[in-house]
């Protein structure tokens, strides 16, 4: 655990110490965030957070190739992990193409397989599904290809989505790479096995990340992730639930709570866990695309009408939303690997009073802090929004 913290704190490190190198480049290069109508930013701000976060995650990386624990636990932990670094930097560099001379849809979902690809050449990908009734499917490499691929496009474009605040792409991927990693520590110690696990190093470094840039992107933001940042966390998070197919058996896998084997949920985790995690921009993703389609207009058009756009019409501010959106995917994030490792009434009544909380300051307090009417001294009344708490 102590080698896991070292490689988080260098990964939260090196990206807050860049991010203020990376602003500077994208002032000197044009990459910078304009405000257009769909924008809740009202002046512009510099991209390229990403290439900071992935300088974080490259450090983190070479610091464990250097850490007895790390470094000695199976060839395959920091080969997997170098693999889904270099596919990384492939996907950051099409975000920075975009963040300077931004590229038409077609051309980054083209990067996005490419990069997808690359992982599955040198076989990250699922290998095994373990389905509820204990049998055990086994993918041939296109099974596995197409499984692979889709989990990966969807995560890459779910955290796109999801990047609309300040802060909220960051902070969501942050809280699932955090849950993804306490699945992994807990699910070898559970079987006993070697902590060292790619999934368990990607997530821990890449929560780091995150938090690092979390320091200048939180509102009021000094540097926006861009599209090199939020395809990279989206590419990171999920090769790191695809690696842990092929460095856990299926038996391994279906240990949960405290070995009760008839839970089946640990199982599907390496597959729904990139999804599970982003639920809440996954389902705004499929809801734009209905609503854009339906209207007409291209999947792929932008517009003002996601969920932190609503959540900002019924009264939240910019923060306070960003913290709701928060809440509900650490609820989805770690409610999912808590039902997965653990059983008991305990269980049941932690997650049911975190979403009681949760619906109650999502739609309670927009209600309760109406805004505030103020009399001007000519005596037209107008309207301001009430204080946070």
């Amino acid at each position: 655990m102590r080698e896991y913290l070292l490689v988080f704190l260098v990964a939260l490190a090196v990206t807050y110490l860049l991010t203020v190198i990376a602003r500077e480049i994208a002032l000197r290069t044009g990459a910078v965030a304009r405000v257009r109508d769909r924008d809740v930013h009202d002046e512009p701000i510099p991209y390229l957070g990403g290439v900071a976060m992935l300088g974080g995650l490259i450090g983190a990386y070479l610091v464990a190739r250097n850490l007895p624990f790390l470094s000695e636990g199976g060839a395959f932990v920091l080969q997997d992990a170098g693999v889904v670094l270099l596919a990384g930097i492939g996907i950051c560099a099409v975000g920075v193409l975009d963040d300077i001379f931004e590229l038409d849809a077609l051309t980054k979902l083209g990067g996005q397989v490419l990069a997808t690809a690359f992982l599955i050449f040198f076989d990250v990908r699922y290998w095994f599904i373990t389905l509820p009734d204990g049998t055990t499917f086994v993918l041939d490499p296109t099974q596995g290809a197409l499984l692979t691929g889709f989990v990966v496009v969807a995560t890459v474009n779910a955290v796109n989505f999801v990047d609309g605040l300040d802060g909220l792409a960051a902070g969501v991927v942050a809280i699932g790479a955090l849950a993804f990693f306490l699945f992994c520590y807990e699910l070898t110690r559970i079987n006993n096995a070697d902590r060292a696990t790619t999934a368990a190093l990607l997530s821990v470094a890449l929560a780091g990340a995150c938090i690092g840039f979390l320091f200048h992107n939180f509102h009021p933001a000094r540097l926006f992730m861009g599209d090199s940042g939020s395809m990279l966390l989206g590419l990171v998070l999920s090769a790191s639930a695809v690696t842990l197919s092929g460095q856990f058996g299926s038996d391994q896998l279906a240990q949960g709570g405290g070995g009760a084997s008839a839970n089946f949920l640990p199982t599907l985790l390496p597959v729904l866990l990139p999804l599970t995690i982003l639920l809440v921009p996954l389902a705004d993703l499929v809801m734009a695309v209905v609503r854009r389609t339906a209207a007409g207009r291209s999947p792929f058009a932008p517009d003002k009408q996601h969920l932190h756009h609503r959540l900002l019409e019924i009264g939240h501010s910019q923060r306070r939303a960003v913290l709701i959106m928060w809440l509900w995917a650490a609820l989805i994030a770690f409610g999912s690997v808590i039902m997965s490792l653990y059983t008991g009434p305990w269980v049941w009544g932690v997650l049911g009073a975190w979403l009681a909380v949760t619906l109650v300051l999502t739609f309670v307090v927009p209600v309760v802090k109406k805004p505030l009417v103020v009399a001007a001294d000519d005596g037209t009344l107008t309207e301001e929004p009430g204080t946070d708490g």
